[in-house]
């Protein structure tokens, strides 16, 4: 089955409430070795005026997943995720990501193209607190190998 184009233009919305935990950040920086002590220290967050530890850049990708399981999972959008290399991943920040941050997600299928079976998605997570006010955004773009020629 190949990626079908038509979701091109969709958007999801938001799932359920993201709830940032200070354990999750600890680990997230120890397993991509974010040495820096903002991100397990509360102290130290707190002397550079950071309400509680704060998240490594790259950690928003773990929220934006979540959220990019709608379309990915979905059977009807042709996604064999075995057969899926990440081609680009891009953040923009609009704030730090902190501890006790409640955050809601809405995914866009940005674009859908097919080069010699090879189908390139493009999805934008729109990463917002609560209130709506604007946290990140995630790009990614996937490559979608073929099914191999039996």
């Amino acid at each position: 089955m190949q990626v079908d184009t038509s979701f091109a233009g969709r958007a999801y919305p938001p799932g359920d409430v993201y709830v940032v935990a200070r354990e999750k950040l600890r680990e997230f920086a120890e397993a991509t070795g974010a040495t820096h002590p903002a991100h397990t220290d509360v102290a130290a967050a707190r002397a550079l005026g950071h309400p509680d530890v704060v998240a490594p850049p790259t950690f928003a990708v773990v929220v934006a997943q979540r959220t990019e399981a709608q379309y990915v999972d979905d059977p009807a959008a042709g996604v064999d995720f075995s057969r899926v290399v990440h081609a680009d991943e891009r953040f923009t920040h609009h704030r730090p990501i902190h501890a006790g941050d409640r955050l809601l997600t809405t995914l866009h299928v940005d674009s859908v193209t097919q080069r010699a079976g090879l189908s390139m998605v493009t999805t934008r997570c729109e990463i917002a607190d609560e209130s709506g006010a604007p946290v990140a955004t995630v790009v990614s773009t996937l490559a979608v190998r073929p099914e191999d020629a039996a």
